[in-house]
């Protein structure tokens, strides 16, 4: 009923509703955002982590903070899983949960901000004081309508932060910042609004961007204990796997920077994080062969994975995957299937999060692309997912990686009707090991 709804609702009218919505609940719960530095996190890749990374240097400096992201919720010393499947939840839920983190004196609130979040207006009455772009790459194309339409709801947050008036937090006048990745193609676009300070990071020169600092790391290391890289005469030693987490450790490290955290102090809380749950994260087993789960779900975050995976030179790596948002993104299902089969050794495609849809009919679509690159016994199709998850379980031999990727550290699982069933990709592989 819900989205019937929702289909016969002109566009304007439901736009209307949700930034009415947004404004009241700000005004509700007095304006919390204006009690503490708000720092948003955009991007196609890497937010939940670098939310996770930023709050994490922040903590261990002795500041109480809070965090809102895809993988968890935290106030202070309390912290739980984000199982509403939603990045950013409802405008009530969310200044519900700023209010608390005010309430419970966290000084700094970390937000991953997504753009269909911000399309709903989620963002507004939201006064956020630092704004970071990771990176863009083409995902919810659908509901957007165009990668530009995508595009432009991340901007809308760069966009709304000099438009917020400035704080003043125990005496202290709180500037404008803007972060951004400047080794993507979109960063010169995440550049142009206004803020005072900016900061660009990555791991190659800048191309004479327009920024007031520059952060460059140097790789030295990447591989199954971690990564190493160097930054302001300092090295990194970090127990994240992939090279797209001294990305996301370059964001963390520059908006620690200009809040003051001293980098030995950074360089420490950033040692110290041993992994974010769902994302690259192993399960250790004594069969001989790695386990992995990561919540990759679109091209380019699947491709990364499957990069890292193939760097640490496994015999042979097993597949298991599917497709998530039954009913969209309609377009990336068989561009996964040919990542899968074009990286990794025997793919297994299997149930997602069908939401409405016919799970066999995602999961064929999926199949489509593998077959583009290969065929036989080496694809399978295995609709139930615990099944497939024992069937690559049981083909892997030692040496071999197994990588489970779409749902990471999810709790549930989307199905017909808006029901949510209880599903964790961890704790099966647990039961089956």
């Amino acid at each position: 009923m819900k989205e019937i709804i929702r289909q016969i609702t002109p566009r304007f009218v439901l736009q209307a509703y949700h930034l009415l919505l947004a404004k009241i609940g700000a005004i509700y719960f007095g304006h919390p955002s204006r009690k503490m530095v708000v720092v948003g996190v955009t991007g196609t890749k890497g937010k939940s982590t670098v939310v996770n990374l930023i709050s994490a240097i922040f903590e261990n400096s002795g500041f109480k903070t809070g965090i809102v992201s895809t993988v968890n919720f935290k106030i202070g010393d309390k912290e739980w899983k984000n199982e509403t499947k939603q990045t950013m939840p409802g405008r009530f839920k969310l200044q519900s949960l700023l209010a608390d983190m005010a309430k419970a004196g966290c000084k700094y609130a970390v937000i991953e901000t997504s753009s269909e979040g911000i399309s709903q207006f989620r963002h507004v009455g939201i006064d956020y004081d630092t704004a970071v772009f990771t990176n863009l790459s083409p995902e919810h194309i659908e509901s957007h309508g165009s990668y530009d339409k995508y595009r432009e709801a991340k901007l809308k947050l760069f966009q709304s932060l000099y438009k917020s008036k400035k704080k003043k937090i125990n005496g202290q006048v709180i500037g404008k910042l803007s972060v951004v990745n400047h080794d993507d193609k979109e960063a010169e676009f995440f550049l142009l609004p206004q803020a005072d300070r900016k900061i660009t990071y990555g791991l190659q020169p800048s191309n004479n961007l327009i920024s007031n600092d520059i952060i460059i790391g140097e790789v030295v290391k990447s591989d199954m204990d971690g990564v190493s890289f160097r930054a302001m005469d300092k090295r990194f030693d970090l127990q994240l796997l992939g090279e797209f987490n001294i990305y996301n450790a370059l964001a963390a490290l520059a908006v620690a920077k200009y809040y003051g955290v001293d980098v030995t102090q950074i360089k420490k809380a950033l040692e110290s994080v041993r992994g974010i749950p769902g994302r690259m994260e192993e399960i250790k087993n004594d069969k001989g062969y790695k386990i992995f789960v990561d919540y990759a779900h679109e091209p380019a975050s699947l491709e990364a994975v499957y990069k890292t995976l193939q760097s640490y030179q496994p015999k042979k790596i097993i597949s298991v995957l599917g497709s998530q948002g039954g009913g969209r993104d309609k377009a990336k299902r068989p561009q996964l299937g040919e990542l899968a089969a074009r990286y990794t050794d025997y793919v297994i495609v299997t149930n997602e999060d069908p939401y409405d849809e016919n799970p066999e009919q995602i999961i064929d679509d999926v199949i489509n692309g593998a077959t583009q690159v290969m065929s036989g016994p080496v694809i399978q199709k295995i609709v139930d997912r615990k099944q497939a998850i024992k069937k690559a379980l049981s083909q892997a031999e030692k040496g071999d990686i197994v990588i489970i990727t779409g749902k990471g550290s999810e709790t549930v699982m989307a199905v017909a009707d808006g029901k949510m069933v209880p599903w964790n990709d961890i704790k099966a592989v647990k039961e089956l090991l």
